[in-house]
């Protein structure tokens, strides 16, 4: 990433929400205090069982010594039941319009079995829309982003104005032209974006910038985070071409409204399982359920370790936040992000700017938004030239398979097509946890 370079592309402007101010930091102290464990099945068919905060304490699950979050899974007994114990939480709170940083020094990805997300969404799932910005399964090598919404969303953004691979471009769940529930996504194809590669490189910093015209994420190694990014006052306009920008012909306000954060991590289920094979299968046998129940020290590092997690928002705007009861009843699910094919809840409708925003990620999770507001207050916008790496990402673009019967589209190295889409769509029709 190149952040002193700022090249304006013909025809291309990028509008930068003025004066970015901490809306929360979701300090080590606190941490815990700010997120819902959930505990109902696993929407996604895991083979996991969501423990209490209580439960995963006493486990040993979770702490926070040294000023970092730690958030891991049980790795020290063969696993029963609803299978192994692990950690699904969702903010209290709900953002509209957000710059959300997360600093990592490790993340569960990279391990055969597992199926780690950090994202964002709300229910009715996907009439509120859902943005993964960190997701994977097993062995895979690189980052996938993908939007889940309903239909009339579909992403174009310029050319030269993203450094990742984009997959799909129709963000509807139910696109007749793609496979279930694909969604719209890129994948950043760095081998330090994800998994074992990220792990031991340091960790690094997603930054997800959210607007009204446009929704970017910018991933940052360890030897390259922006001196802003976690700083009080970030600017995305000094970051850099983002990883992945979705613009294009959808309408942001209308499509994402009222968004949690989450952190999971799942095994098996209808991705991680569904494409169970390749390298995991050569070692570890033909069952994914069964390498995740009798294999406990396979998991010692499938954790996520948070050095920092903040959300900035912009102008005089606030969020809501959620009753821990109401919350409870409420099972998001993740979704995988892109497909590369070879080939709503209601809001306030907002114009929708052709411009490509630039985030940046460091370290620690800094969100920026711009929460839900009973009398949305406006927001001033300036228009700056769109920051653009000199050199363009050298990396090798991934290509996706038609997924048929199966999952999200999104890179897995090896193993081939994704197959855990269908898991979503299939989840939500049946109207399980609180999805319609």
């Amino acid at each position: 990433m190149h952040f002193s370079t700022l090249l304006s592309i013909a025809g291309f402007v990028n509008l930068c929400i003025a004066g970015y101010t901490l809306e929360d930091d979701f300090t080590a102290s606190t941490f815990f205090s700010l997120f819902n464990f959930t505990t109902e099945n696993d929407p996604t068919g895991g083979y996991v069982n969501y423990v209490s905060q209580s439960e995963a304490q006493g486990a040993g699950m979770i702490n926070t010594n040294n000023g970092q979050v730690y958030m891991g899974v049980d790795h020290n007994n063969v696993a029963s039941g609803r299978g192994r114990s692990s950690l699904r939480l969702e903010s209290f709170k709900t953002y509209n319009h957000a710059l959300v940083v997360l600093d990592l020094a490790n993340m569960p990805g990279g391990i055969c079995g597992t199926w780690p997300a950090f994202w964002m969404f709300n229910n009715p799932w996907p009439n509120m829309g859902e943005i993964d910005i960190i997701e994977g399964v097993n062995d895979q090598a690189s980052n996938s982003m993908t939007l889940h919404t309903t239909d009339g969303c579909i992403i174009t953004p310029p050319a030269k104005s993203f450094l990742g691979t984009q997959g799909t471009p129709d963000c509807n769940v139910d696109s007749p032209t793609q496979a279930a529930n694909a969604g719209c996504g890129f994948s950043n194809n760095n081998s330090t974006s994800y998994g074992t590669g990220f792990n031991s490189n340091g960790g690094g910093v997603y930054a997800m910038e959210w607007t009204s015209s446009a929704i970017s994420i910018w991933f940052f190694p360890r030897n390259n985070i922006p001196s802003d990014v976690l700083g009080a006052a970030p600017n995305p306009a000094g970051w850099g071409t983002p990883t992945s920008l979705f613009q294009g012909n959808c309408n942001i306000d209308q499509h994402f409204t009222n968004l949690k954060i989450v952190f999971d991590n799942t095994f098996c289920g209808s991705w991680a399982g569904a494409v169970w094979g390749g390298n995991c299968a050569a070692q570890h046998g033909g069952s994914c359920n069964a390498f995740v129940q009798n294999t406990p020290s396979a998991f010692q590092n499938a954790f996520w370790s948070v050095n920092a997690l903040k959300v900035y928002t912009a102008g005089s705007t606030s969020s809501t936040t959620a009753n821990p009861a109401d919350t409870a009843a409420s099972q998001p699910i993740p979704v995988a992000p892109l497909v590369a094919s070879p080939v709503a809840p209601e809001s306030t409708t907002t114009s929708v700017t052709t411009v490509p925003p630039v985030t940046v990620i460091a370290p620690a999770v800094t969100v920026i938004a711009n929460a839900a507001v009973a009398a949305p207050t406006p927001t001033t916008l300036v228009a700056q030239p769109s920051p653009v790496s000199a050199s363009e990402s050298s990396e090798e673009f991934l290509t996706f398979d038609d997924f048929g019967s199966g999952s999200p589209g999104i890179p897995v190295g090896s193993e081939g097509k994704a197959k855990r889409r269908r898991r979503h769509l299939d989840s939500h029709r049946l109207g399980a946890k609180g999805h319609s």
